[in-house]
C-alpha cells in the first residue's frame, strides 16, 4: 500500500550566524527507503561552528558538503550529521529499529534504507549522536599509527580529541597524554583515563601527536613536543584561516612527519579492505563504552536551536558534544 507524504521541521542557516526552523514536505518513502522520526542529534561544534559563521573556504564548497546537505555555502543550508532515529516505514527488519544517519538537525526525513546504521540494542540511543565524531576519531587513529608502547599526545580536548585520547589509551602499554589549555578539561582526560597537561606542562619526546584543537597556538605545541622522527597528524580544520607554523628551529633536525586527516575518505592503510559502512560499523561497536557519555556537556530541545547554535559559536568555553532533543 502506498504511504502518505508528511511534514517535518528542520534547521536551517539562513545567513552567517543565523538559523531558522523551517517546515517542509516529505515524500513518501518508495520501497527501498526509509522514513526515520529523529531522537536526538548532536552538534559537531568544531565544522558546525566554521559552517555557521560562513567560513568555508570558496576552494571547499563541493569537499565539505554533508552525505544529506540542503542548499550551497555559505548560506541558505541545511547542515549536519549526527543523527539519531527511530526508523517508522521501512523494509520489515528495520521497523521500529533505532539507527544512526549522516542527516542534518530535522525531525523527520526519508533517506535510502543503506544509508542507516542499526544501533546495537544495548548501546543508549542518547550516546549515538557521537557516531560521526567517534568515526572520525577512528580515521585518525588509523592515520597516526601508533605502535604499542607509544608515547601519545592529543593536543585539544574538545569531542574529537576527547575520543581520539579514549581509543588511544585503550592501546596496550601506550602513555597517553591529552593537553588543553583549560584546567577545566583535567576532570574530563580523568573519567578516559589518560593523564592531562597544560600546554606549558606537557612531557616532550613523543612518538605520536595529534593536533585537534582548531587553534594555530596547538599545532605549535604539537610541533615542539614531538620526538625524533615523531608523526604528527593534524585533525584540526581551520576553515579559510591561513595558519602559520614554525619550521624553523628544529623541525628538519627532527625529520617530523606532519600529515593530515579528514574522515572523508577511509585511512590509506586500511582502504583496500574497508569502505564507509565496514567503518561505521566497527564505530558502533565502539559505543559500548560508558565512559563515553560524560562527553555530552548539554543538551536542548530542537525548537531552541537556532538560540543554542549562536551560543556555542560565540562562546564554546566548556563545550563538548551538546546534544539536540526532539519530541516524539
Amino acid at each position: 500500500m502506498a504511504q502518505a507524504s508528511a511534514t517535518a521541521r528542520a534547521f536551517w542557516l539562513t545567513a552567517p550566524g543565523r538559523g531558522e526552523i523551517r517546515g517542509e514536505i516529505l515524500p513518501a518513502p518508495g520501497p527501498d527507503e526509509v522514513r526515520v522520526r529523529t531522537l536526538y542529534t548532536g552538534i559537531s561544534r568544531g565544522t558546525e561552528s566554521l559552517v555557521f559563521r560562513g567560513e568555508v573556504p570558496v576552494s571547499q564548497y563541493q569537499a565539505m558538503r554533508a552525505p544529506f546537505q540542503q542548499g550551497d555555502f555559505p548560506a541558505p543550508v541545511k547542515y549536519g550529521y549526527c543523527n539519531v532515529g527511530a526508523v517508522e516505514i521501512g523494509p520489515e527488519h528495520l521497523r521500529g529499529q533505532a539507527v544512526f544517519c549522516l542527516y542534518p538537525h530535522q525531525d523527520r526525513y526519508v533517506v535510502p534504507a543503506t544509508a542507516v546504521t542499526p544501533i546495537p540494542a544495548h548501546i543508549p540511543p542518547g550516546r549515538a549522536v557521537l557516531a560521526a565524531n567517534l568515526e572520525t576519531a577512528l580515521n585518525v587513529i588509523w592515520d597516526a599509527a601508533p605502535r604499542l608502547g607509544d608515547r601519545i599526545a592529543v593536543i585539544g580536548a574538545g569531542v574529537v580529541g576527547c575520543l581520539i585520547a579514549r581509543l588511544a589509551g585503550r592501546l596496550p602499554g601506550c602513555q597517553v597524554q591529552l593537553v588543553d589549555v583549560d584546567e577545566g578539561k583535567a576532570a574530563v582526560a580523568e573519567r578516559l583515563g589518560v593523564r592531562f597537561a597544560l600546554p606549558e606542562q606537557a612531557a616532550g619526546e613523543q612518538d605520536v601527536l595529534v593536533h585537534a584543537s582548531g587553534s594555530p597556538d596547538g599545532l605549535t605545541t604539537a610541533l615542539g613536543l614531538a620526538g625524533f622522527e615523531a608523526v604528527v597528524v593534524e585533525a584540526s580544520w581551520f576553515g579559510a584561516r591561513s595558519v602559520g607554523l614554525p619550521l624553523g628551529e628544529d623541525f628538519h633536525a627532527k625529520r617530523l612527519t606532519l600529515r593530515s586527516s579528514q574522515v572523508g575518505a577511509v585511512a590509506t592503510a586500511q582502504r583496500a579492505r574497508w569502505d564507509h559502512r565496514r567503518r561505521m560499523a566497527t564505530v558502533m561497536g565502539l559505543l559500548d563504552d560508558p565512559i563515553l557519555d560524560s562527553l555530552i556537556s548539554g543538551e536542548s530541545p530542537f525548537a531552541e536551536l537556532p538560540q543554542v547554535m549562536a551560543e556555542l559559536c560565540r562562546d564554546p568555553r566548556g563545550a563538548l558534544c551538546h546534544r539536540i532533543v526532539y519530541a516524539g
